[in-house]
């Protein structure tokens, strides 16, 4: 891997209510925690809560107009997340594959004792 694994990331990530929050602005392309609020079952405080650990994590950023506060996201670390994920899986695919190789060593060895 490249970059070494972002856990502040990763954490905001791997919560499935902002996974929604991204899959919302992802869709529409910015929003308020009011305007997300009603497409999601949550209400419009947990939602700028789940937006202030999105922002923290750098995956979203906010601007200021008016009264309220538009959401966008950050595409540069979103896809720095997604190189982060595909170099994981590759580690995964990798150690599987292992794992199966040993596998059925182990099955062949026990089918010559036999």
């Amino acid at each position: 891997m490249s970059d070494p694994v972002d856990d502040q990331l990763w954490s905001a990530i791997g919560d499935p209510t902002r996974r929604q929050v991204l899959d919302v602005l992802l869709a529409t392309g910015s929003g308020t925690s009011t305007s997300l609020s009603e497409g999601l079952p949550v209400s419009r405080q947990a939602v700028a809560k789940h937006l202030a650990v999105l922002d923290r994590a750098g995956l979203v950023h906010g601007l200021t107009v008016g009264r309220e506060r538009h959401y966008r996201i950050d595409e540069e670390q979103l896809e720095r997340a997604l190189a982060q994920l595909d170099a994981v899986s590759t580690a995964w695919d990798g150690r599987l594959r292992r794992i199966k190789r040993l596998a059925e060593a182990l099955q062949d060895n026990e089918k010559g004792t036999r």
